[in-house]
């Protein structure tokens, strides 16, 4: 079996961060989060988002688990979140935030991103005690088909919040790719002080597991009270803490997101562009084929299918820390040699 093109989850982890647990081997850390690592790797995230002293950094296992917690804990029980109807947590997450009480408001969205139109109109549509009342935008960044916000959507976004009360929650389950790629025009201390709420994900980041969730000041008291609460407290917390820790030094989470933007860069450039269904933007391509080649492609390269439309198909690859030149060059022969 060659390099699969499935997601940027599949392999265990990069040895900088095998590394930092084997040599933690034989250390006695206090449990629950409170170790030295998660201390300082909360000091090192705070740095390199140019944080504030009061904003506060949270470290959870999976992405699903870090968005259900924090959309709950933020809304009273009748208030509900604003999200494209591509969302991850529409439909990724097993309705894992309606199943804690709050509906999910869909609205239109363009290749996997909302704006500020479609959320006054949420807004002013939901504008009464018969209805769930918006209280939070949810958007994700890349978006799940990879596309990313440019600075002049979030700061739109970010007006129509404050015009209505609303929270800002940014998913950044692949953060680092959006953060390095190559139209992004967002600076990292402009991104951190749009939103009110994000996590920096390390599960899509070359972790074995792991995300980090910020709270901005005012927002976080708490807030350990509700991960127990929902089950999501590790005891053995600094497992995450040295992960994280090794993630943010000597730029090696811009590094992965670089590299698997680069990657994807490269299939796209020898490939025909009129097989593309979405822009390129960070490390998510997404083809369109004819059906009949489509289990070979599965088969062969694990490809996801995204979209079946009858006698074509669109499927998904999704390049990662592992993928290099040699599995592209197999992967691109291969569809233009079917493709002709």
């Amino acid at each position: 079996m060659g390099h699969k093109f499935t997601n940027d989850y599949s392999f265990l982890s990069r040895k900088e961060i095998l590394d930092s647990l084997y040599e933690a081997l034989d250390e006695e850390n206090t449990a629950y989060g409170l170790d030295k690592h998660s201390m300082n790797a909360k000091k090192l995230i705070k740095k390199t988002f140019s944080l504030g002293e009061k904003d506060e950094v949270f470290f959870l296992v999976g992405g699903t688990q870090a968005n259900m917690t924090v959309i709950s804990f933020l809304l009273k029980p009748f208030e509900g979140v604003i999200a494209s109807s591509s969302a991850h947590i529409n439909v990724h997450e097993t309705q894992a935030v309606e199943g804690s009480g709050h509906k999910i408001i869909l609205v239109d969205s363009k290749n996997g991103k909302i704006n500020a139109r479609s959320v006054e109109k949420a807004v002013l549509v939901n504008n009464n005690e018969h209805c769930s009342k918006p209280k939070l935008v949810y958007i994700s960044n890349p978006t799940e088909y990879g596309t990313i916000y440019k600075k002049d959507e979030l700061k739109e976004l970010r007006d129509v919040c404050d015009k209505y009360g609303l929270y800002l929650y940014i998913d950044g389950a692949r953060l680092s790719t959006a953060l390095t790629s190559k139209i992004n025009d967002v600076e990292i201390s402009y991104f951190s002080e749009i939103a009110d709420a994000f996590y920096i994900g390390g599960t899509k980041n070359e972790l074995l597991f792991g995300e980090a969730v910020v709270l901005k000041e005012g927002l976080s008291d708490y807030f350990r009270y509700q991960i127990k609460h929902k089950g999501a407290m590790l005891a053995k917390g600094f497992v995450l803490g040295i992960q994280f820790e090794r993630l943010f030094k000597d730029d090696l989470f811009f590094e992965i997101g670089r590299h698997e933007n680069k990657m994807a860069e490269l299939i796209y450039e020898k490939l025909d562009k009129s097989l593309f269904t979405m822009p390129l933007e960070t490390n998510q391509l997404f083809i369109k084929v004819k059906s009949k080649y489509k289990d070979e492609l599965i088969e062969k390269f694990e490809l996801e299918l995204w979209e079946d439309l009858g006698n074509i198909v669109v499927l998904r690859i999704v390049t990662s820390f592992k993928t290099d030149e040699s599995d592209i060059k197999e992967l691109v022969e291969y569809i233009n040699s079917i493709i002709k």
